[in-house]
């Protein structure tokens, strides 16, 4: 701990320092390997992809299918048939007062996409050279999680099914609902919000490919939330990065990191989309002229802080295996506390180079400048056009615009009758019985579990991290 609030303290003083020293430009430090995507092991046929919304997009729209089709299922050769599914998708409290809970949702949209799976493959011509490509975001990638522990018991060949995640809030390693499955095999049931931690989704059923952007707070948690820079990092992260999957580029995804599975026949394929920008400077990037030289001044410094919640020192995702469920820890290993001096100091010599190159270049002085463009606007709009249909006729946005309202009133239709002295469906009540009741509940759950192991550290300081890790999100959503 002393290591870790002397690494904050360094970072101060360096960061404080930067409006002070001049120095040289020094070259970027060389970027890690990227892995060049070629597609999937095998194709996905030419059969018919059943495409999910996600939480607020209970229907998805044809320009949802379409940008989720063109980024993520014909760079691994579908030729196939797009076939919109119409989920719940509520996700109480963010969706409002009132409104259905994830569990109720996800459960629905549960059997409604076992149900659609089913209808393909009675209607036949389903194999597994051919299956029946089943998609997910956000929630409805946990939707999916949950369907792979069901296939066979429903009778469903898993070598017949295909899926494509987008931001799986259940990744094993970086998943909100598997971070915070502490102790280690238990699922901590919300109940005033309807909300369970679900654990991690399997990897060894259905052939798989899961897409994640880094830094997205709901798929790519820190691993040490004692942190909270990284902890806020990545509930902006939920904001700037989590909405932007449908507006990256193809070039963002083809170059995206095959992370290491720890078995090599892994049906699974795990990506990493790296994020141009810290979420937590995006809202400085927004501000004209001055906003991207400060972002970049900050920008390498601060990305160790954040990246020390992970685990490391380079990047935004924990090192160990993508197909291992990791839940939370307490502090990151001495070898990687040891590196932080000197990459802070390295960092801030970076962030003189990149801030002079942006006050250098002309085009920093554009009310909004090609950077925050490609780093920031330009996946959120990207996303929002694709999301309602903005591109296409006004005829297309009013009819869609009625589609997404029908789906909102069944949330709350769907959450009245949730309403218990439980649940009350207010958000404050109900998060604050949470943050009161259930977090002490799972706090003291973790600190019994590691003083039986032996590990009094750990005992203090991992209840410690999950109320630092989850406090936030509580407390923004009881004044939603």
């Amino acid at each position: 701990m002393q290591r870790v609030l002397g690494a904050y303290l360094a970072a101060g003083l360096a960061i404080t320092g930067a409006g002070v020293l001049v120095v040289p430009p020094v070259q970027p430090a060389a970027a890690h390997a990227q892995v060049l995507l070629a597609g999937a092991e095998s194709s996905l046929g030419d059969g018919t992809a059943l495409i999910m919304g996600a939480s607020f997009i209970a229907t998805p729209s044809q320009g949802w299918l379409n940008a989720f089709d063109r980024l993520y299922l014909q760079p691994h050769g579908f030729t196939g048939d797009l076939l919109p599914v119409t989920t719940p998708e509520s996700l109480y409290p963010f969706t409002g007062p009132f409104s259905m809970t994830f569990d109720n949702s996800a459960a629905q949209g549960l059997q409604i996409i076992e149900e659609a799976i089913q209808r393909q493959i009675a209607a036949g011509g389903v194999s597994a050279d051919n299956p029946v490509v089943v998609s997910g975001y956000s929630q409805s990638a946990s939707i999916d999680s949950l369907l792979m522990a069901r296939l066979e018991q429903d009778g469903i060949d898993p070598a017949n099914v295909h899926f494509v995640l987008l931001g799986n809030p259940n990744n094993p390693n970086g998943g909100l609902l598997e971070r915070f499955a502490v102790p280690l095999g238990d699922n901590p049931d919300a109940v005033h919000l309807g909300l369970t931690f679900s654990g991690a989704a399997p990897s060894d059923v259905s052939p798989t490919d899961v897409y994640t952007y880094e830094y997205d707070g709901f798929a790519d948690f820190p691993k040490y939330p004692i942190n909270l820079l990284s902890d806020l990092n990545a509930y902006l992260g939920i904001i700037f990065n989590h909405v932007a999957y449908l507006g990256l580029t193809p070039e963002q995804i083809s170059n995206a990191v095959a992370l290491p599975t720890l078995d090599p026949n892994s049906l699974t394929n795990y990506y990493m989309i790296e994020s141009a920008s810290l979420p937590l400077l995006a809202p400085l990037r927004l501000l004209p002229v001055f906003g991207n030289p400060l972002a970049d001044l900050l920008q390498p410094a601060l990305s160790v802080l954040v990246n020390l919640g992970y685990g490391s020192i380079d990047n935004g995702w924990s090192p160990g295996y993508a197909d291992v469920a990791t839940p939370m820890g307490f502090l990151p290993d001495q070898s990687v506390l040891d590196q932080v001096p000197e990459a802070l100091w390295n960092g801030v010599l970076q962030g003189f180079t990149d801030a002079y190159r942006d006050l250098s270049d002309p085009a920093n002085y554009q009310l909004i400048s090609p950077q925050t463009m490609s780093d920031v606007l330009g996946p959120l709009l990207n996303s929002a056009t694709a999301a309602f249909n903005l591109d296409g006729s006004w005829e297309d946005i009013t009819s869609y615009l009625s589609t997404f309202l029908s789906g909102a009133a069944n949330w709350y239709a769907e959450g009245l009758q949730e309403l218990s002295l439980t649940h009350t469906g207010l958000p404050p009540i109900d998060m604050g019985s949470t943050l009161f009741f259930t977090l002490p509940q799972v706090a003291w759950n973790l600190f019994e579990t590691q003083l039986a192991a032996g590990d009094p550290l750990a005992a203090i300081g991992e209840p410690l991290a999950a109320l630092i890790g989850l406090a936030p999100l509580m407390l923004v959503g009881a004044v939603i």
